[in-house]
């Protein structure tokens, strides 16, 4: 801090976040190493919807950033939804522990501090870890992102598309990973290979491709991210009885082991909430702010029609006031498209030891508007703890760049202690809702209950939702007679409006029964 008068540089930067509204708070501005208390760089939070990248090396604070971030929303009652790559991010459970380290900082840019917890649910991924299991049924998870998880081609793609098109026009249910090799094993079978030929595009042999890599998957655990009962996404945008946004942990300690579906099982959770909200336009406040960690494993190797659907979700959701920030080592690991949406920017420092590094670093500083400092030298040389941060003022407008002494987060910098967990977990009201695994009739069961199977016949119609399922006709092949036995009639009627007609799919193909 300092009493000297302001230099112009800190003064235009005090003047552009001098916000009138609700905002979050970063820190204090710096200028030649020093830190001026009267400068507060903030984001106004009716912005927050306006999506968002939070980036630099490893070891430069962006976790704390993240977490600096969840605990203001929180306060201000926004849901907060975040990904906890290392552990670290459980310590928001618990009150921050006080050290000479966080006076020296609280004290140098100006700050009150006062140790505080926050109100928080821990998930898991189809139940691996401690926390409430997360799952989402393969039919809502739709052709286009498993595709992505399993390595297809556009080709292939564009066949278990046409996979799932067949299941949904049957009425077949695909909960998990054997309904769907079901099903494929049904359509190139003898018994299915009439259903397979009127499927046109789908051959034998693309099948054959997409039953292998779904057996290989099923063999690496992956079934157990898959099932009922499923997630309700509308469980993220909860507040507590005095107001708190909750904040919501997906743990992920086995992410190395499954990187792709990590990060696409992320991509489910945000287009099923495209799918689920309403338009609300540019609210108060937005509804949920979504942290997307690891960032580039989305993207690496996505196909072009996969990256123009996460474009679409990204542009559209902001709407439904839901806010995203990509959070990756370096702006270079977002897709130009997805880039020029993220109005906010938080950068840490970035290495340039290589000749692709300086090449990204130069590309990073011309993201930024002009400021009065050297951002190229800057970027390399930020402190831990440091970011150049620019965000959209309350009119729209960019702010000022600011090089940002960030404040400290006040709940626990690290691992809360297992027993906090525990009790988090054990209280919440979600625990006997999804910490069961069930398996309900669907396609693995249907296919089975015509066993020994007959030659199969022309698709039958769906019938009404609100009508029995009528007997089939003569000659009815393995579906029709699934679709006639008491058994599967009787699971049919009682599924409600959602069978008997094909689901509508959103943008990445997802969708609920």
């Amino acid at each position: 801090m300092t009493d000297s008068p302001l230099p112009a540089a800190v003064a235009a930067i005090a003047t552009g976040y001098g916000f009138a509204g609700p905002a979050l708070e970063f820190g204090a501005a710096v200028f030649d190493n020093t830190a001026y208390a009267e400068a507060k760089v903030r984001i106004p939070l009716g912005v927050m919807n306006r999506h968002g990248l939070v980036a630099g090396a490893t070891g430069t604070g962006k976790t704390k950033t993240l977490q600096l971030m969840a605990e203001q929303l929180s306060a201000q009652g926004v849901p907060v939804f975040l990904a906890d790559i290392k552990g670290d991010l459980s310590g928001l459970a618990s009150p921050g522990a006080a050290s000479d380290k966080i006076t020296a900082r609280t004290t140098d840019i100006g700050e009150a501090w006062a140790p505080t917890a926050y109100p928080l649910e821990f998930y898991t991924l189809g139940g691996q870890g401690t926390g409430i299991p997360m799952r989402a049924a393969i039919s809502a998870f739709g052709p286009a992102l498993l595709s992505k998880v399993l390595g297809l081609n556009e080709t292939q793609e564009s066949s278990l598309g046409l996979v799932f098109h067949y299941a949904d026009s049957k009425g077949l249910f695909l909960d998990d990973l054997k309904d769907l090799r079901e099903v494929v094993q049904f359509l190139t079978s003898e018994e299915g290979k009439a259903d397979l030929k009127n499927l046109g595009g789908l051959s034998a042999a693309t099948a054959g491709v997409i039953l292998r890599e779904l057996i290989t998957f099923s063999d690496q655990g992956a079934d157990v991210f898959f099932g009922l009962p499923e997630y309700q996404t509308a469980d993220l945008l909860r507040t507590t009885s005095d107001g708190k946004g909750v904040i919501s942990v997906l743990e992920l300690p086995a992410l190395q082991d499954r990187p792709a579906l990590f990060s696409t099982f992320l991509m489910w959770l945000l287009a099923d909430l495209f799918h689920e909200l309403p338009e609300i336009g540019d609210p108060d406040k937005p509804k949920l702010v979504f942290f997307f960690d690891e960032a580039h494993l989305l993207f690496d190797g996505a196909s072009k029609a996969f990256l123009d659907s996460i474009e679409q979700t990204v542009r559209l959701i902001r709407s439904k006031g839901v806010g995203v920030f990509f959070v990756t080592q370096s702006p270079k690991d977002v897709p130009a498209d997805v880039l020029a949406q993220l109005s906010n920017r938080v950068q840490h420092a970035l290495r340039a030891f290589t000749p692709d590094d300086a090449k990204a670093l130069k590309a990073a500083v011309s993201t930024y508007p002009t400021s009065a400092y050297d951002l190229q030298q800057l970027l390399t040389s930020l402190g831990i703890g440091e970011a150049v941060i620019t965000v959209l003022s309350e009119t729209g407008a960019p702010t000022p760049v600011a090089w940002t002494r960030m404040r400290a987060p006040e709940s626990l910098m690290g691992p809360s202690p297992d027993a906090v967990v525990d009790q988090v977990v054990a209280a919440s009201p979600l625990t006997a809702k999804y910490a069961t695994a069930t398996d309900r009739q669907s396609a693995y069961e249907m296919l089975h209950a015509a066993q020994p199977a007959v030659a199969p016949a022309s698709p039958v119609a769906p019938a009404p939702s609100s009508a029995p399922v009528p007997p089939p006709a003569q000659g009815p092949g393995v579906l029709g007679e699934v679709l006639g036995s008491p058994m599967v009639r009787s699971m049919l009627r009682s599924a409600g409006s959602a069978l008997g007609r094909e689901i509508t799919r959103s943008i990445f193909g997802t969708s609920r029964r």
